[in-house]
């Protein structure tokens, strides 16, 4: 055994696919070597966690193994916890305790891991006391690696917990509590923390850094994100400046700050200098510009991804088919609908909601319908999208039939959003009594406190119907301050109505607040011409004029289909 030893262990380290190591684990049996616990637990490490293993294989070679080694217990619970089984590292883990064996810190963060991946609050809270008992607690590895796990499980009061009972605080310890932030949809604490840190003079590495600069774009902090960028330049990590060893990943994370941040023409400066760029940057660009109303620009940086060889994942398509909705282009946007269907990702509850909207806001109420049925599971946004859709269009009827399905057939519960839907297809239909009584039970059954939209509806809805003082009565007693879609609803109202005492009343109120936009003062400009009122129609106008507001000019959209000769 002595004689092949040496030899054995060096073709093990040098071992690069599982056919070498199946003839060497034959070689390892005929000599013996199999029994020393050194090439053994190379064997079942290689099988268990190399990108060219198989766990299976080192499943089959761990129960012939009559009294496995730490090592070879720790090896086979992290090639199950980085599996699509982490469920098995739990029972192994399970397994190994009730055998007598001990864990050690190496142990802890594979079973940890696991729990986070199977949502395995429970099991992590008796693994949490096993360190304790065991007195691991103190072990940056260990303690790390728990925090993570409190934190994907969303109870970021005992990750804090945790880390502040590190008796040493590492710049691993500290970015994973910035991430944990970040995960639970907590930016600015996650900003808060990398500012302690460097308060702390714990130096950051790179993965620091694009975690903060990710909770910069989600919190919309241009600011911080600004210096940060500055602190990148001063430890001399800037992609940007290095002409070696670019960090396509740092630099994404750049760039998607200054674009969720609105800064847009840095963003696109920044993305046009990266030398290499991976499908994350395309979408974080094309978002950017979709999010900010550029919608011509997102599809044409589509034509420029799809040159550079890359193809679109569901991200790209969200932002595509959001621009498409935007510009009210049906034409590519069917286009994409046939892309989508490509894929297959038609099913897709997120792309599903969007094809929906994206046919609701092009004018095709029928297809947008035809999205909805076709997809299998709905979800409170896809319900919503259809409401307001068909509400938009004039379906009304249709609109409020869908809401009561969606009371009765799901357990969703309705939102600020789809009362605004609901509320807009009463007033279409003229459901007067219907609109006020979902407009009460959208703060008395689900507590939804009404905003100035919800105002808004109420008012068209009670303005329409030529209920004028009633809507007039509403807008005095409102808790926020009326904006011009509500004076316009009401002057609306007045015009259809022809009620010159309510519009005069109206006018009042709009000198002195110094309402903007041009709608109000042209209706109360017509309202007036109505009743041959020239004094006041002069008045009104001159008000335009005093403001230095502009009429908007309305505008129409013709959508070419080009055929093929």
């Amino acid at each position: 055994m002595k004689k092949h030893y040496n030899s054995i262990l060096s073709l093990l380290q040098k071992c690069k696919t599982m056919a070498e190591l199946k003839r060497l684990h034959g070689l390892m049996i005929t000599t013996s070597v199999i029994r020393d616990v050194i090439p053994l637990s190379r064997l079942v490490d290689f099988c268990a966690n190399s990108e060219s293993g198989n766990l299976s294989y080192a499943n089959s070679v761990f129960e012939r193994i009559d009294r496995p080694s730490l090592y070879i217990w720790n090896s086979m619970i992290k090639g199950y916890s980085n599996s699509q089984s982490p469920d098995e590292a739990l029972n192994m883990y399970s397994e190994m305790r009730q055998k007598g064996y001990a864990p050690d810190h190496f142990t802890f963060p594979f079973v940890l891991k696991a729990c986070s991946l199977v949502n395995g609050y429970n099991s992590g809270q008796c693994v949490h006391n096993c360190i304790v008992k065991t007195g691991f607690e103190v072990d940056a590895y260990a303690a790390t690696a728990l925090l993570q796990m409190y934190a994907a499980s969303g109870d970021m009061h005992a990750a804090l917990k945790v880390f502040d009972d590190i008796p040493k605080w590492n710049v691993v310890s500290w970015t994973s509590l910035i991430s944990g932030y970040i995960s639970n949809d907590l930016p600015s604490e996650a900003v808060t923390v990398y500012k302690d840190m460097e308060l702390w003079s714990v130096v950051p590495n790179e993965i620091t850094m694009v975690n903060v600069l990710v909770a910069c774009a989600r919190s919309r902090d241009i600011d911080t994100g600004k210096w940060v960028h500055d602190r990148i330049r001063q430890m001399g990590l800037d992609p940007f400046s290095l002409n070696l060893n670019f960090n396509v990943i740092l630099a994404t994370a750049i760039v998607d700050m200054y674009a969720k941040c609105g800064r847009l023409r840095t963003a696109r400066n920044l993305f046009n200098k990266m030398p290499q760029r991976n499908l994350v940057a395309w979408n974080s660009i094309i978002g950017a510009y979709n999010q900010y109303g550029q919608a011509n620009e997102a599809l044409g940086l589509f034509s420029d991804m799809r040159a550079a060889g890359f193809e679109p994942d569901k991200a790209t398509f969200l932002s595509l088919i959001g621009a498409c909705a935007h510009l009210g282009a049906l034409v590519p946007g069917q286009a994409l609908h046939a892309y989508v269907s490509k894929v297959n990702l038609t099913k897709d509850t997120a792309i599903g909601t969007a094809l929906l909207d994206m046919y609701a806001k092009s004018g095709d109420a029928e297809r947008a319908q035809q999205v909805f049925t076709e997809l299998q599971k709905k979800d409170l946004t896809t319900w919503t999208s259809l409401i307001i859709g068909l509400a938009m269009h004039g379906h009304g009827e249709k609109a409020l039939t869908s809401f009561r399905k969606m009371q009765e057939e799901t357990m969703l519960i309705p939102d600020e959003i789809t009362y605004i839907g609901v509320l807009s297809a009463c007033s279409h239909v003229g459901k007067v009594e219907d609109g006020k009584n979902h407009f009460i039970s959208m703060k008395s059954v689900h507590g939804i406190e009404p905003t100035t939209q919800h105002y808004g509806c109420m008012v068209d809805l009670l303005s329409r119907a030529g209920r004028l003082r009633e809507a007039e009565r509403l807008v005095e007693k409102m808790p926020v301050e009326p904006n011009t879609a509500i004076w316009s609803a009401l002057l609306n109202g007045c015009k259809i109505y022809q009620n010159v005492d309510v519009a005069d009343r109206v006018r009042r109120q709009v000198r002195e607040l110094e309402v903007d936009g041009s709608g109000v003062y042209v209706l109360l400009s017509n309202i007036y011409a109505g009743a041959c009122r020239w004094e006041e129609v002069k008045m009104a106008r001159q008000l335009m004029k005093e403001r230095r507001i502009q009429k908007c000019l309305g505008h129409s959209s013709v959508e070419m289909k080009m055929l093929a000769p």
